[in-house]
């Protein structure tokens, strides 16, 4: 009877984890676009190409990564976006972040929003999952 329930619950993570990888994906190819096509250089556009790397290589990690690595992948990927949203949100106020200021008019920042606090959720559910899946 366990071996039924876990297969009642394996196809349920399966696509939570792809959502969380392509939530990644997402999160990273905005950031490489941005730097690709819309001039992002310097120290913002180093940090972009960053994000995208990291973005890619998280995604990964949750795809392939099996058991107690597969809730550390997710963890990891959980922070990394919320990081880099809460980067985002923090370049909106007045203040800014490290010298950066952002505007809702910029390119694709609404979208990143979006995206990113999609993003959030998605791997919040799927760290919940992968947690409960352990047990």
């Amino acid at each position: 009877m366990g071996s039924r329930a876990t297969r009642r619950v394996a196809p349920g993570l399966t696509v939570w984890r792809a959502l969380s990888a392509l939530a990644l994906l997402a999160m990273g190819g905005i950031h490489l676009y941005l730097v690709l096509f819309s001039g992002f250089g310097g120290t913002l556009g180093l940090l972009f190409v960053l994000n995208a790397i990291g973005g890619l290589v998280l995604a990964v990690a949750v795809v392939v990564t099996r058991r107690a690595l597969f809730l550390v992948a997710c963890v990891l990927g959980l922070l990394f976006l919320a990081g880099t949203l809460l980067g985002l949100v923090v370049a909106l106020t007045p203040a800014g972040l490290i010298g950066i200021h952002e505007s809702l008019d910029g390119q694709l920042v609404t979208t990143t929003l979006v995206v990113e606090s999609i993003g959030v959720v998605v791997l919040a559910v799927t760290s919940l999952l992968a947690a409960r899946a352990r047990r």
